[in-house]
């Protein structure tokens, strides 16, 4: 693991019509390239179309069904870790977000998750401090260290970056700390099954 890019799932929480998260997470994800160490895959929950209806447990869901999850799982599961893209609504994180955690579970454990959150004053803030703790209950470790923009259509230039130059530096440092965390737990799991899965 040590010399091998560190899988990373960027997610754009996001499904609402003319949302701003795919500028957040086009530019995230350019930054995670150039960062080095990172193969980066951006998992956009707009693309598939995930039931808000989940299934008894143990029952298996109709094939459609299968075959939307299935958009997502192997994109998971590959990843060594993840960076969640999210807005706030609400005091908290979108629905479409919640639900594409909530159909999966082996997935998120023993793996990190890094924040980049965008909105109004709070700049998404408040969305993250609950995405910690639902993450916590997945056995998934996240990263102290979060990128947030507030009022963020108003911090990135036409070209599609931020127009303050501390938010690349931000994004090195929570970069830094997730590649750290990736790598340490990926041999973790290599060396002992994780207690919890």
């Amino acid at each position: 693991m040590s010399e091998a890019p560190v899988r990373v799932a960027v997610i754009v929480g996001s499904v609402r019509e003319g949302r701003f998260g795919p500028v957040v997470a086009d530019w995230l994800a350019g930054v995670t390239g150039d960062h080095g160490g990172f193969e980066v895959d951006v998992v956009d929950l707009a693309e598939p179309d995930l039931p808000m209806v989940l299934p008894a447990f143990g029952a298996v869901p109709p094939a459609a069904v299968v075959a939307e999850v299935a958009k997502v799982t192997p994109r998971l599961l590959a990843a060594d870790a993840f960076v969640v893209v999210t807005p706030e609504y609400n005091h908290s994180y979108p629905a479409s977000l919640k639900n594409a955690i909530d159909w999966h579970r082996a997935e998120w454990t023993a793996k990190p998750v890094a924040f980049v959150s965008y909105g109004g004053m709070s700049g998404g803030l408040r969305a993250v401090e609950h995405l910690r703790a639902v993450f916590a209950e997945l056995h998934a470790v996240t990263i102290r260290d979060t990128v947030s923009f507030h009022g963020a259509h108003a911090r990135f230039g036409e070209d599609g970056t931020p127009t303050d130059a501390a938010a690349a530096v931000a994004a090195k440092a929570m970069l830094d700390q997730l590649s750290w965390w990736a790598r340490s737990l990926a041999e973790a799991r290599t060396v002992r099954p994780y207690p919890g899965a």
